[in-house]
């Protein structure tokens, strides 16, 4: 396939986001960037979380898993449904409660300044991280195949698609992410679709033959029963649930969408149906992985992992298809990156810099200000995917899941803390100290738990331990006295 043909979609489909940028943009402000002016509609929030949520490194890196954990992915999926009942039933009606722009005010009000700029803290480097990361697996694709062969540098590929991402969220944010985030999504799953009915097809499966083939290959395995295995059944639930309710319900950047709903209940609603549609899609997800894992067995094709969709896609498949593909995988890396820049943005602007509690700031100022802040995380995630294009790990999902667990610990324990006790913390340093010690203990105790309980293995429960060593440090700190 020739890779200026495929360069000039990407063009095109850029070019498309750009007119849906303009559009969605005119007459934006600062609470059009940050909040969306609170005028979202929940549906397009709904079905474009779908594509935050997922990502790139769900679309190239959980096909590739099936091959060695075959389908016990969905024990993590399981959990998802259980954080996403306490992100809509718990967390939501707090944050419309409380009126939030950023979540984190919560902890100012709950506990103080110090523990409210700490929170702000981890989320910025919990998302700056994952972000890249994500960016990171997509934009590598495109520079093995289709960048490289017409003599583009990686620097250069990255650095130009940052550039198209600050370009279409630099005035509109969240009222242009809404709408932008729905379009890509849109083609993320009709690229995930086409692509199991083509290979389906080319099989000569239906789809209970398909379940047949991919059961007698020992891929169709869901449960797993070891408890010292980092697979575990109850683990993987546990793990999920807590993931879902750290890196969504207190991830400035998801709830950022989710708050911009006019009123809870369609908020509720958005997160309700979201949660219900998340789970079929990561199943067909995995059943892509196993039938690409027959399809190159059949090929001779020796590829895994993380590069398994892609060479597949890229050198086995018709032009057309080859086509929907990249189309597929860029639409599942902008709502990811494009969110993060403009949460971060927010974060970093209301938490750190304080803009809304400057009354000597008019409009205008406060939009320098989130332009040049805009512009910084953007020259951050540059950075932040080269240094992980040093690393060059085969498996983004498993780095991401590791990180979470040690970044999101502390949010976790810190919001946790403030909604399960009334007990008050002295806004001191001491509460940064308890969350910066939180996960060097975890990690300690991660690197050593098989030596010290008999083989267990922490998987991606760590992020629940890292919350509980937050949670006790903040226990010791927390005074008698109750709030009334």
């Amino acid at each position: 396939m020739s890779p200026t043909l495929l360069f000039t979609f990407v063009i095109a489909y850029f070019v498309l986001l750009l007119v849906v940028a303009y559009i969605t943009s005119r007459n934006a402000n600062n609470e059009s960037f940050f909040i969306g002016n609170k005028n979202s509609n929940w549906m397009l929030v709904a079905f474009g979380m779908i594509g935050t949520s997922l990502s790139g490194v769900t679309f190239v890196s959980v096909p590739g898993t099936v091959a060695t954990n075959a389908f016990t992915y969905m024990q993590v999926v399981f959990g998802y449904l259980i954080g996403y009942v306490v992100i809509a039933y718990v967390l939501l009606p707090l944050y419309y409660r409380l009126n939030l722009t950023s979540i984190y005010h919560y902890l100012q009000q709950r506990f103080g300044f110090t523990a409210y700029k700490t929170g702000a803290l981890f989320f910025i480097i919990s998302r700056t991280i994952g972000a890249t990361a994500r960016l990171y697996l997509v934009i590598n694709v495109m520079q093995l195949f289709i960048l490289d062969n017409l003599g583009v540098p990686f620097f250069v590929t990255a650095l130009v698609i940052l550039l198209m991402i600050l370009l279409y969220t630099f005035e509109g944010g969240v009222k242009t992410i809404v709408y932008t985030d729905t379009l890509q999504t849109s083609f993320m799953l009709l690229g995930l679709v086409v692509c199991v009915i083509y290979i389906m097809n080319n099989l000569g499966y239906g789809f209970g033959e398909a379940m047949q083939a991919l059961g007698s290959e020992g891929y169709t395995r869901i449960m797993n029963s070891d408890v010292n295995s980092k697979g575990y059944f109850w683990k993987q639930v546990i793990g999920g649930a807590c993931i879902t309710i750290a890196m969504t319900g207190l991830d400035q950047e998801m709830m950022q969408k989710n708050i911009s709903v006019r009123t809870l209940k369609d908020s509720q609603k958005n997160i309700m149906t979201f949660s219900v549609i998340i789970v079929f899609v990561n199943f067909l997800f995995l059943l892509l992985g196993g039938l690409l894992y027959i399809f190159a067995a059949q090929k001779g094709l020796n590829a895994a992992g993380d590069d398994l969709f892609p060479t597949v896609a890229m050198n086995y498949l018709p032009p057309a298809i080859g086509i929907i593909f990249i189309i597929a995988l860029i639409s599942a890396l902008f709502p990811s990156a494009d969110g993060a820049l403009t949460a971060l943005t927010s974060s970093f602007c209301i938490d750190m810099l304080g803009i809304k509690r400057n009354p000597e700031l008019n409009e205008k100022q406060q939009r320098r200000i989130r332009l040049t802040v805009h512009l910084t995380f953007t020259v951050i995630f540059m950075i932040c995917i080269l240094v992980f294009k040093w690393i060059d790990n085969k498996s983004i999902i498993n780095i991401i899941l590791d990180l979470a667990g040690y970044t999101y610990g502390p949010l976790l324990g810190l919001f946790g803390f403030g909604i399960l006790t009334k007990r008050q913390i002295p806004d001191s340093i001491a509460i940064t100290l308890v969350c910066l010690a939180s996960p060097v203990i975890s990690y300690f105790i991660t690197k050593n738990a098989a030596a010290w309980f008999g083989g267990f293995q922490i998987g991606i429960e760590l992020l629940l331990i890292n919350g509980l060593i937050t949670y006790s440090g903040l226990l010791i700190l927390s005074k008698k006295s109750v709030i009334k």
